[in-house]
């Protein structure tokens, strides 16, 4: 049974490497941290590119509470680099008692 970041990391991978805009797509972890090595096909712009990897992101989380960090990291003659997480929210695990609109109170176990 796979938790919803890891069905949404998968998903992403299967619409980035079936995209028109990218030819291929490497996903390699340094120190913990997910990197996307994204090779363009064609004379497809850093805008294109950061605009096909959302779209992907926003396709791969849908109906799943995550939300994506993705920050550019360099250029090859080749080759863009991103850090692409997907990140899953923090839950409260008491109550403060400030009356927070996302307290535990209101939340069945």
């Amino acid at each position: 049974m796979w938790t919803d970041q890891e069905q949404a990391v998968h998903l992403f991978e299967q619409l980035l490497n079936e995209s028109a805009e990218i030819a291929g797509a490497e996903f390699k972890s340094f120190t913990g941290l997910p990197f996307v090595y994204v090779y363009p096909s064609g004379n497809t712009a850093r805008e294109g590119i950061e605009d096909r990897l959302k779209w992907c992101a926003a396709k791969a989380m849908k109906g799943k509470r995550l939300s994506l960090a993705m920050n550019y990291v360099r250029r090859t003659q080749t080759f863009y680099v991103y850090r692409v997480r997907f990140l899953v929210p923090q839950r409260k695990m008491f109550c403060c008692g400030n009356f927070c609109d996302d307290c535990i109170r209101f939340t069945n176990p």
